[in-house]
């Protein structure tokens, strides 16, 4: 099979090409691995996750198609299942006379995973044996932060091309989407971000009943995870939401409190009811199990924890238990986006909130979403939030085409004729747009060379790496794991006040790899000295710099002035342990160029704390 179009494959090949030059392998023993797995022993069931895994975050990171890694990682995983595993095998006893469990060092599987890739990204390039299905319109915004906490311990999973990674020929297209929000550490939520949807794969009623292939999948986590805590004496856990999109058809089930709305023609839909323990239902069933719910500054089960259900927590089992409920929803075209989101969000910002700050932002920046989760992740901190936020906005039609009235289907259904010719004259005009598209593509990559084709925008530093279009696949930042790239626009968390305050422009960049203790992925800062925007989001930014021709612009400059002085004075850091950088007021005020820095602080700008400048440029769409 040839890849779905020339221009597809054309930017297949320069991905591999680039790819096969920037690493460094086959890796040999004594070799350091690019990405550190996340735990140290794995069992026979448990390869195939982290296999995947390891695949999609390393070809994330260097900005890989989602279809081309979702295509890689399956290949990869299925040659490393294929081999003969049991030479890394580590025999452990177990209790209760049990059969010897066999485990593997994840260090090794990780290593042979690297090297299969390299293998196969190199036979790639010389025929791609890969076929793009069409897919359905999912253009996803994510943001995670970890806030004010200690550790970052929300997970998140997107996989929009869910038939590719499975190598699912004879079904609809689907796409998997989950949040999971840990408790006690980070273990539970890695495990469920990396198993839950290969362990819904591998349930029997999977094609006939995904709803109960869901609440299956849950439940065997659980289990699983369960056993895996036992041996390694974990105690954590996490609550999970699931959305499972199959056609015209949506599947979602849930532990805990980590919720999904959705939101058709501007109106919140809900989808279900989070376990928490003042839920009557929860608390009687939790009453009759022999447990109680205690009020300790929240409903708390035995005083404890603050949710009900969840997967892990086996010393609070059976009353905390991995039972996941569902809702079935049927899609008719009108519905605009879903919001995924964990409780860090839901319990500071209500859904009709939610969709207001969505739809802001929207009509602000004509319908661009690549930082509508950045502005949802902004109103939980502003609104007091103080735990870890984790965001994912998926749109289900295009925002910027008008939506579906009920109006316009009346009419369709009395005029089929009329609708029909309408069909036919816009698929031609598409066909012709699509044509035209191919066209000057052609000629940019002819005229660009190398580097100049609008698909190999990302700075001459890296080569001209070809943008991804969709996040990656779980983000598993972790510790000393820097490498996580779900969030391609990360901003800097110095306050909602700046937001957009970076400016996000093409062209040649030095990228200087920094990682701030308030970021969950990795940052890049670039030296250099970045135009101004166009279109300043910076309300006390001096007029002779800002595009702003209002005549009231200085008095309600000075008016917001006081405001922002109050938010330096009270804001995220003490003064007293917050190194305070100089030029830095001066930029944040407005008096320097977003961009520019005072000469002695030039030298040491890529040292400059709780600062990311995204990796796509502005307009680009994620």
């Amino acid at each position: 099979m040839m890849a779905s179009s020339a221009a597809e494959e054309k930017t297949f090949r320069r991905f591999l090409e680039l790819f096969l030059r920037e690493m460094k392998l086959p890796l040999q023993e004594s070799d350091p691995l690019p990405m550190r797995p996340l735990t140290d022993l794995l069992s026979v069931d448990e390869v195939e996750g982290e296999c995947l895994d390891l695949c999609l975050q390393h070809l994330y990171k260097y900005n890989c198609p989602c279809s081309l890694a979702a295509a890689l990682a399956r290949a990869t995983a299925d040659t490393i299942l294929r081999s003969d595993l049991t030479i890394h095998h580590l025999i452990k006893n177990v209790e209760d006379g049990a059969d010897p469990l066999a485990q593997i060092e994840s260090v090794k599987v990780a290593r042979l995973v690297f090297n299969r890739l390299f293998e196969i990204c190199r036979l790639w390039q010389k025929e791609i044996p890969f076929h793009r299905r069409p897919q359905p319109y999912y253009e996803t915004s994510i943001h995670a932060i970890k806030n004010m906490r200690r550790k970052m311990e929300d997970k998140h999973v997107i996989i929009p091309d869910f038939n590719t990674l499975f190598n699912i020929q004879d079904q609809e297209e689907q796409a998997f989407f989950a949040v999971f929000d840990g408790h006690g550490g980070v273990d539970a939520a890695i495990y469920a971000a990396n198993h839950l949807h290969v362990n819904l794969v591998r349930q029997e009623s999977f094609r006939q009943d995904p709803v109960d292939a869901l609440c299956r999948a849950f439940k065997l986590t659980d289990e699983c995870f369960v056993r895996k805590a036992s041996r390694e004496n974990l105690r954590c856990g996490t609550t999970g939401v699931v959305t499972f999109l199959r056609g015209r058809t949506l599947y979602v089930a849930w532990l805990g409190d980590s919720q999904v709305i959705l939101v058709r023609r501007g109106q919140v839909v809900e989808l279900m009811k989070p376990h928490k323990p003042d839920r009557e239902d929860e608390k009687q069933r939790i009453e009759a199990l022999g447990g109680c719910v205690i009020w300790f500054g929240t409903w708390r089960v035995n005083g404890s924890l603050s949710v009900s259900r969840a997967i892990g927590d086996s010393e609070h089992k059976p009353y905390i238990c991995g039972d996941a409920d569902h809702s079935i929803i049927p899609l008719d075209g009108s519905e605009d986006y879903l919001i995924l989101a964990c409780d860090g969000f839901w319990d500071t910002v209500s859904p009709d909130e939610a969709v207001r700050v969505v739809s802001d932002h929207l009509q602000e920046n004509a319908g661009d979403t690549s930082m509508v989760a950045h502005k949802l992740v902004a109103s939980a901190r502003d609104a007091g939030s103080s735990d870890n936020i984790t965001v994912i906005v998926v749109f289900l039609r295009d925002p910027r085409s008008p939506p579906p009235t009920s109006t316009e289907d009346e009419e369709e259904g009395v005029v089929e004729g009329e609708v029909e010719e309408e069909e036919v004259a816009e698929a031609d005009d598409e066909e012709r747009e699509e044509e035209e598209e191919e066209d000057e593509a052609t000629r940019a990559d002819r005229d660009g060379g190398e580097g100049g084709s609008t698909a190999d925008i990302g700075g001459k530093s890296r080569g001209g790496w070809p943008l991804q279009q969709c996040s990656a696949p779980a983000d598993l930042g972790y510790e000393d794991r820097t490498d996580s790239f779900t969030d391609r626009t990360s901003l800097s968390l110095l306050g909602p006040s700046l937001e957009g305050r970076i400016s996000l422009s093409q062209g040649s960049r030095q990228p200087c790899p920094d990682f701030s203790p308030n970021l969950v992925t990795a940052s890049y800062i670039y030296r250099e000295e970045r135009p101004l925007r166009r279109r300043s989001c910076i309300p006390f930014q001096d007029a002779s710099i800002s595009s702003f021709t209002d005549p009231l612009w200085p008095q309600t400059a000075m008016l917001l002035g006081q405001a922002v002085r109050q938010s330096h004075r009270f804001g995220y850091g003490n003064r007293r342990w917050v190194r305070r950088w100089p030029g830095s007021s001066k930029e944040l005020l407005g008096l320097l160029p977003s961009g520019h820095l005072l000469p002695n602080m030039q030298r040491f700008s890529y040292q400059k704390p709780g600062v990311a400048v995204s990796q796509r440029p502005y307009d680009a769409t994620i």
